[in-house]
């Protein structure tokens, strides 16, 4: 039998004890080994590599390791995790192999954090940012106003800090060893966190204090996504029409798939409609455009939509040296120069909105070149209008080019012209709000 032992500081209970009594191997993290009472005779794994430990386990278990076996059959082998295992912990791991173990969870992390600090965390986005997530989780923190970031080595408060300081004003409470001997909760800005060192393990709530509770829901996390999306035209204050229109921006937004996580660029934002929806739907978004008059507009926008959308003026492809690298982008103006910019930094996707056809090629070569997979699409929606008598006609809007290109795997190429460090964050983005 594999039986998994959450632990967070607290007395085990009596079936917990009674497991770790009868296991022949007991596996955990050094703090909790030491923490805890172990059997005479019993073997014991540092769980540092998982790898590994789970290699020590099937050994453990023999030639009992059958993908048949359930927790009846099992030998005595005890997991010690921090928490509750079921929660971005060891119980996932072990299925993976197979195993069914028993689970005995404690109080999560996360859970005790919020404990601490007398908040109610249904409405709260749970993060991890342990291996390659921290990008991910960043984006959540500018996105969304109260997240809890399970962290990890080198992806921790000082790193989240420098992440969010000084262009997002956010407040940390960082919860050191919850449980433990040496347990802290700090209080603190994101410029502080980066100057000070802080114990593993933690947990840090990101909140942004200035926006106001939302009403509770009925969901866990973060609100599922909006009820609708292609918003009518004048849904956006814009100059002169000078809106993308709710037909091409379904189109758009179903290639662009903005999610939780991800950090979407709106190029040419115009009236930043394209950036508000996909902040709609959580992402982070940047709305970058050269006009002062424009840059004013789309703030006005996103603060009557309710989401958070940085803005940041400049000329492109300039500006972009400023941005850390997106998920995707939308091109709402641009030439080829632009799109093979947008395209040399983009993770995943790339639309391009075009008005001529003769620009329609120059795109698809601009997105190739770059590695992408590129189609286009023309788009003409025929509007039912009213006319005198109580009848009606089709009134046909302008028809648009949709180009798009999407990266089938790995990053975008190296190029010799970037910069020897560019900014994983919109921290250091000039010209930019929030």
């Amino acid at each position: 039998m594999i039986t998994v032992v959450g632990y967070d500081g607290s007395p085990l209970p009596a079936l917990a004890l009674e497991r770790l009594a009868q296991a022949s191997l007991v596996v955990g993290g050094a703090r909790h080994l030491s923490a805890v009472p172990l059997p005479p005779g019993a073997r014991t794994v540092v769980m540092g590599d998982v790898t590994a430990a789970l290699d020590e386990i099937d050994k453990e278990l023999g030639d009992r390791a059958a993908p048949s076996r359930n927790a009846a059959d099992e030998g005595g082998v005890v997991v010690l995790a921090s928490g509750d295992p079921g929660f971005f912990g060891i119980v996932r791991a072990l299925r993976e192999r197979g195993h069914r173990p028993q689970v005995l969870p404690a109080l999560s992390s996360v859970a005790q954090a919020f404990a601490r600090v007398g908040l109610p965390w249904d409405d709260a986005l749970v993060v991890s940012a342990h291996g390659r997530e921290l990008r991910r989780a960043v984006n959540a923190c500018r996105a969304h106003p109260k997240v809890a970031v399970l962290t990890a080595p080198g992806a921790g408060p000082a790193e989240l800090g420098r992440a969010l300081f000084p262009q997002h004003p956010r407040v940390f409470v960082v919860c050191e060893d919850l449980g433990g001997p040496d347990e802290r909760v700090t209080r603190c800005r994101p410029a502080e966190a980066t100057t000070r060192h802080w114990r593993d393990p933690n947990v840090v709530l990101v909140l942004d204090e200035r926006r106001p509770a939302e009403e509770r829901g009925w969901i866990a996390g973060a609100r599922p996504g909006p009820p609708s999306w292609a918003l009518p035209e004048d849904a956006f204050e814009h100059r002169n029409s000078v809106v993308t229109k709710a037909e091409v921006r379904a189109f758009a937004l179903a290639r662009l798939g903005p999610r939780v996580g991800d950090l979407i660029w709106d190029i040419g934002a115009g009236s930043g409609s394209v950036a508000i929806e996909c902040a709609r739907f959580g992402a982070a978004a940047v709305a970058v455009e050269r006009d002062a008059a424009s840059c004013e507009r789309i703030r006005g926008n996103v603060r009557a939509h309710g989401v958070r959308v940085a803005v940041s003026r400049g000329e492109v492809p300039a500006v972009l040296e400023h941005l850390p690298d997106p998920d995707a982008v939308f091109v709402g103006g641009g030439g080829p120069d632009v799109v093979r910019a947008c395209a040399s930094r983009a993770l995943r996707s790339v639309v391009v909105a075009l008005a001529s056809i003769e620009r329609v090629r120059p795109a698809l070569d601009a997105l190739t070149a770059e590695g992408l997979t590129a189609e286009a699409v023309q788009l003409q929606a025929n509007r039912l209008s009213p006319l005198p008598g109580d009848v009606h006609r089709l009134a046909a809007t302008n028809p648009v080019f949709l180009v798009w290109g999407e990266r089938n795997a790995g990053p975008p190429p190296a190029r010799a012209a970037r910069p020897a460090r560019r900014p994983q964050t919109l921290a250091e983005l000039p010209e930019t709000d929030q």
